[in-house]
């Protein structure tokens, strides 16, 4: 699904996701296409700091010194240009609009060709100028999309915040709708999967941050997260009955894996459960430079949540059983459970002797009683703080 939006699309988002492949071990003639990928990209739109920060980064790039020099002075003709103007516009004592629509254009143009030091420091000047809310949210969520290139979280973090509190001043519906994929995403790369899936999920119908990734990717964003976070109602209704991810299914073929699993976890037809796990995990986890970091956990945290379902199901059952429903041995079911006991995330117990597998059901009743005597607890303390409080201000008021 093609998508138009407004936004430039600086950086290429695309050249980090190229990037960071290099980053997982791959070797061989795999290596050189994407090595060969990036040059294309970087002769073709003269990204000479890129050029030179991969050449940093990767002793095996194959860097060319009269190739960094020859874009390095097509970036200076066109820095030099832009930087000439500002200076003759505050010569003149033009208007800070008349400075500002230029200043925009050269942080656009350090930001297209991943000048991230020059990049950032002409966004914060042009981010001083600037008047308006809805031009400053703009810019805060370009310096987002720089870090978000190197994976700096900490910094997409702090400017998020910053949008956030532009926002719930007055952002307009558009940049709403965009923030909520940026921060969709940021949750999801630092792991808070369940916010995340709220967000992205919600981002589906209105998506145009195509600035920042791919309708196929955003989509498959709220796949993984869902599928982790969501219960069985609202898996259903929010993800296999998504009309907007339903719509892309024929035209996003890699997605199938993703969507064979979500299947087959709610139909609960575990026979194929591990292979449609597996098969994300390898095309759709680990090449993924958000989620990669997260593929062990999301692996396991899948496993876990498909014996508990079952399990919901039996008092109790027998190992060879419940090994043949997920068409896996007795002996990897029995070592994989034993992962999930002991820290309480399956409620069951193994009688190896027997082959049997009990559930130990909790006592929902019992813990909502604890509940509400702790809870009522709570609110008589606070009556009694607050009728304290209104008999001591009506006696000073008889005073």
């Amino acid at each position: 699904m093609d998508l138009d939006s407004d936004v430039p699309q600086i950086p290429d988002y695309r050249l980090s996701e190229k990037q960071f492949l290099l980053t997982t071990g791959i070797t061989g003639r795999h290596r050189e296409e994407i090595f060969e990928e990036l040059i294309a990209s970087i002769k073709e739109d003269n990204l000479a700091p890129y050029y030179k920060y991969l050449q940093s980064q990767y002793s095996d790039f194959p860097y060319d010194e009269e190739v960094y020099t020859a874009l390095a002075a097509k970036n200076e003709e066109e820095i030099s240009k832009l930087t000439q103007i500002i200076k003759e516009a505050e010569a003149d004592d033009e208007t800070e609009v008349d400075i500002l629509g230029t200043t925009i254009k050269l942080a656009e143009y350090y930001t297209k060709i991943i000048d991230r030091k020059n990049a950032t420091e002409t966004l914060k000047k042009a981010l001083d100028l600037s008047p308006g809310t809805g031009s400053k949210i703009d810019l805060l969520l370009t310096l987002t999309r720089v870090e978000f290139f190197f994976n700096d979280y900490p910094l997409v973090s702090k400017y998020l915040d910053q949008v956030k509190s532009l926002i719930d001043k007055g952002g307009d519906w558009e940049r709403r709708n965009r923030f909520k994929t940026y921060n969709g995403i940021y949750l999801m790369a630092t792991r808070n999967f369940s916010e995340s899936a709220k967000l992205l999920i919600d981002s589906l119908a209105t998506f145009t941050s195509t600035e920042l990734c791919s309708y196929q990717q955003v989509a498959q964003y709220a796949i993984v997260t869902g599928v982790l976070s969501l219960d069985r109602v609202d898996l259903k209704a929010k993800i296999i009955d998504s009309p907007e991810i339903l719509s892309i299914f024929s035209s996003a073929p890699e997605l199938e894996p993703l969507l064979d699993l979500t299947n087959s976890l709610y139909t609960c037809s575990y026979v194929y459960f591990f292979q449609f796990l597996l098969k994300s995990y390898d095309n759709l986890l680990l090449p993924n430079k958000y989620l990669h970091q997260h593929a062990n956990y999301i692996l396991r945290e899948m496993r876990c949540k498909a014996y508990g379902q079952l399990l919901e199901s039996y008092k109790s059952l027998s190992l060879k059983s419940m090994a043949q429903n997920f068409n896996i041995t007795e002996e990897f079911l029995d070592q994989d459970l034993c992962k999930f006991i002991p820290n309480k995330k399956l409620n069951c117990t193994i009688d190896k002797v027997n082959g049997i597998i009990e559930t130990n059901r909790p006592d929902n009743k019992n813990n909502q009683y604890h509940l509400l005597i702790k809870q009522g607890d709570n609110l008589l303390t606070k009556l009694q703080k607050y009728g304290a409080a209104v008999k001591l201000s009506g006696a000073e008021r008889v005073a």
